[in-house]
């Protein structure tokens, strides 16, 4: 949806070439610490594989991993995901953080005045606002962060093996992002919720635990909504559908 990917075969191999976003500044993509993710996690051998990372970050080539987008479907698999997010969680900090006010005021600059949703989006800020401070407290704990572990980003390979792609989004933060970020993208109901978070803390879950899940979930919620905005307004996304997204996000968090 950002980037173009394409797959290439020479001699009995495959690679995939991603060459990078025109507007990756736009979309506040850091590259110089995704690269960083990337070599820890090669290391970990939880990505896959790195070819060649252009230093001047426009292009990256990785070995091209043969499988399938991996599933939640059943306890069993929110526990698999838990132990890779051990893993990632584990790795060595990189020298980005995932700065939320930083990240929405990068969106803001690329958002167009002139469109239709921009004061029903605008008027959200104060909410959200509120939510940030909420969550940041002197004594949160930081480590390296995925930030977007959709099901397209884990490959179940032909081997069982589980891998991760597409790390743009990596930066030292909040845990508990990384679990909002799951909750919403699976859609996953209230026992599942707690089954994962359970299992991610190994203890049953406090009050408190579940106010800083419902706060990041809708931090979340909003910077994707101004993800499509950013889209939309620089031309990348111009579509009837995005559009009727964008207002639909903006109902859901008005009524969080």
């Amino acid at each position: 949806m950002t980037n173009q990917s394409y797959l290439i075969a020479a001699g009995g191999e495959k690679w995939v070439l991603r060459k990078n976003s025109t507007i990756s500044d736009a979309l506040d993509l850091n590259r110089s610490g995704e690269a960083a993710a990337l070599r820890h996690a090669d290391k970990a051998g939880l990505c896959a594989p790195i070819i060649y990372c252009d230093p001047g970050y426009q292009y990256l080539v990785t070995r091209y991993i043969k499988g399938r987008p991996w599933r939640v479907t059943g306890a069993d698999d929110l526990k698999r995901l838990v132990e890779m997010l051990h893993r990632i969680h584990a790795l060595p900090p990189i020298n980005v953080y995932l700065d939320i006010r930083q990240k929405i005021s990068r969106y803001w600059c690329s958002i167009d005045k002139r469109a239709d949703f921009f004061s029903e989006l605008q008027d959200l800020n104060h909410t959200i606002d509120s939510r940030i401070a909420a969550v940041q407290t002197p004594n949160s704990a930081t480590c390296l962060c995925h930030n977007d572990l959709l099901s397209a980003n884990l490959i179940a390979a032909d081997s069982g093996r589980l891998y991760v792609i597409d790390w743009e989004y990596a930066a030292m933060g909040d845990p508990f992002y990384e679990l909002a970020v799951i909750v919403e993208e699976y859609r996953l109901d209230k026992a599942q919720q707690e089954l994962l978070i359970a299992e991610y803390l190994s203890r049953p879950l406090k009050t408190a635990d579940w106010q800083r899940l419902a706060h990041w979930r809708a931090i979340y919620r909003y910077l994707s909504l101004l993800w499509y905005a950013v889209q939309w307004s620089t031309g990348a996304m111009r579509e009837a559908h995005t559009r009727e997204q964008i207002f639909r996000s903006i109902r859901e968090l008005r009524n969080l």
